[in-house]
């Protein structure tokens, strides 16, 4: 595995509040300071700020249907968003805050004489700058539609006139920003993480993608793939270790370090026993998305089994969630209200109260799920923190994009069951040549891939930052949230003792799947099973509004319909 920079982290976290510029009173305006630029060293910290975390936020983890908080309701999945909301006006203005700080930049850069630094470096340093504001105005257009654009150095005034600028012409800026990153980036930057040609190729396929622009997917993903430089990680379940860090795997990440304050934190995340919360779970839905190892949904292998749902899984089930009776992390994880009460310490070679049990404690896990994936013994040092990498593309989804974007331009070929099939092998742990230690995909029929793509996406990007965009683009929310979520109540209701003293554990019969991955629970509540919660999507939903202070100060800025 390649090593993590914790120059690059200090880099990246120096402030240029006194330096440069301040755009806290607008996201479109700013300050700056004619002194600062002096040198090539001051360029380069410039550039490196614009890869800070905090500029690079992560859509909250409930707001898609592989995680739930216990019974909780949020302000999505509750039908809640508003112009006020924390999540929208944070996320306006810190894409703004990219994208004023990179075209600071951008005017310095132009504005250099030519002996000022080496052209090629400088060169770099413009195409860094288009790349990382090609990326900020990608993000904005696919939450916001239409939004403010500029290339320019912009004051107070200006940006209290600027309307919202087409969607589809936003788009082709987006796309020549690209571009020149594609032709000025280097293929390779050693151990720091920072944008590469390949990267530049694989954000404009993402935001291509989730604008239906086939052609310019396909090019682009058969771009970075071309470049030779990428590979998929062997092991899926360790790729996603505090340990492993900018494999080949990695196209465009983030570098962590608990070390200089950077860091995931896990307890919310581990069961009970190990010393976590256990708030945060995986949902049932989640768990029934994964196919069986012939390659077939749940309710139609003859392989599954409703009552030990992770026997014959695709690998990557096992690599998320924690299977029931598994030694995990020293402790037998069974949250079973009957045979679970104790379970083994594995430390001591004793029988334990089991404290991830809802009949010991009601505050175990609402689903009887929990995460396995990012998660290993290091999750309970320091703190309960870790040091992952933020993976914002990896090379699975430039594959995936690759064969989504072939299927849905009708462009069928055995490249596309490759890259698919490529994917799936690695979680298997074969070379996808050996046909006979996976299920490859062979069909050639564009409905039946389409249900096949997007059921290995929900497999392999489980509880990573892509399922609610994936449910946007392919209009999937109404679907997934005007529904009930399903989970465990306290044994002692009479509902749930009917339900697992009849033999219903875990379900009491296979829910159906449709073509689009995604269970029916409902019949389940005969059973003696209550939902979680009840979900609500309106419409609207498929755009955020935009943050009504906007409005407010800006009688040229409109708002988003139903808002």
């Amino acid at each position: 595995m390649k090593k993590i920079n914790k120059l690059f982290i200090v880099a990246c976290g120096l402030s240029l509040m006194t330096s440069c510029m301040d755009l806290d009173l607008n996201p479109l305006s700013m300050a700056t300071n004619e002194n600062w630029y002096a040198d090539e060293t001051q360029v380069e910290m410039s550039v490196n700020d614009l890869y800070r975390q905090n500029l690079w936020r992560r859509l909250p983890m409930f707001w898609n249907d592989d995680l739930t908080r216990r019974a909780e309701l949020n302000d999505l999945i509750s039908g809640g968003l508003h112009g006020e909301l924390y999540e929208v006006t944070e996320t306006w203005r810190n894409y703004y805050q990219i994208i004023g700080r990179d075209n600071a930049i951008i005017d310095k850069l132009k504005a250099m004489p030519d002996d000022f630094m080496d052209p090629v470096k400088r060169d770099q340093y413009l195409a860094e700058c288009l790349f990382l504001r090609a990326s900020a105005y990608s993000r904005l257009i696919t939450l916001f539609g239409d939004v403010p654009y500029t290339e320019a150095t912009i004051d107070i005034d200006q940006g209290l006139q600027m309307g919202r600028t087409p969607k589809a012409e936003v788009l082709q800026k987006i796309y020549a920003d690209f571009d020149y990153a594609i032709e000025n980036l280097p293929v390779e930057t050693g151990s720091v993480q920072r944008a590469t040609k390949g990267a530049a190729y694989g954000m404009k396929a993402r935001i291509a993608l989730y604008n239906e622009d086939w052609e310019t997917a396909i090019a682009s993903t058969k771009a970075c793939m071309d470049l030779g430089v990428y590979d998929l990680y062997p092991s899926y379940r360790d790729l996603f270790l505090s340990s492993t860090h900018n494999t080949e795997e990695s196209v465009f990440s983030l570098p962590n370090s608990i070390e200089f304050g950077s860091r995931w934190g896990w307890q919310d995340m581990l069961p009970r026993n190990n010393g976590g919360w256990a708030a945060n779970s995986p949902t049932w839905d989640l768990l029934a998305a994964y196919l069986c190892t012939d390659g077939l949904p749940i309710d139609e292998s003859p392989l599954f089994d409703s009552h030990n749902p992770f026997l014959n899984r695709d690998p990557r089930c096992a690599a998320t969630l924690i299977p029931f009776g598994e030694n995990w992390l020293g402790y037998e994880y069974d949250p079973h209200p009957v045979t679970g009460k104790e379970v083994m310490n594995y430390t001591t070679g004793e029988e334990v109260t089991n404290q991830d049990c809802k009949t010991n404690k009601d505050m175990a896990s609402f689903t009887g799920l929990m995460q396995r994936k990012y998660l290993d013994e290091s999750s309970t040092q320091n703190g309960y923190y870790g040091e992952q990498d933020i993976i914002i593309l990896r090379y699975a989804d430039v594959l995936l994009m690759y064969a989504e974007a072939k299927i849905e331009a009708n462009q069928i070929d055995q490249s596309v069951l490759d890259a698919i099939n490529k994917v799936r092998a690695r979680a298997y742990g074969v070379d996808p040549s050996a046909i006979n230690s996976y299920p490859p995909v062979t069909t050639t029929d564009q409905a039946k891939l389409r249900t096949i793509l997007r059921t290995e996406r929900r497999m392999e990007f489980a509880i990573e930052d892509t399922r609610y965009f994936d449910l946007i683009r392919w209009r999937l929310a109404e679907v997934v949230f005007n529904r009930k979520f399903y989970g465990l109540y306290n044994y002692e209701s009479e509902n749930v003792k009917n339900f697992v003293d009849n033999g219903a554990w875990l379900w009491g019969e296979t829910p159906q799947i449709d073509e689009n991955g995604i269970a029916d629970f409902a019949p389940l509540e005969k059973y003696g099973i209550n939902p979680l919660k009840e979900c609500t999507w309106p419409e609207r939903q498929y755009l955020w509004p935009i943050p009504s202070n906007e409005i407010m100060i800006n009688e040229n800025m409109t708002q988003n319909d139903g808002y």
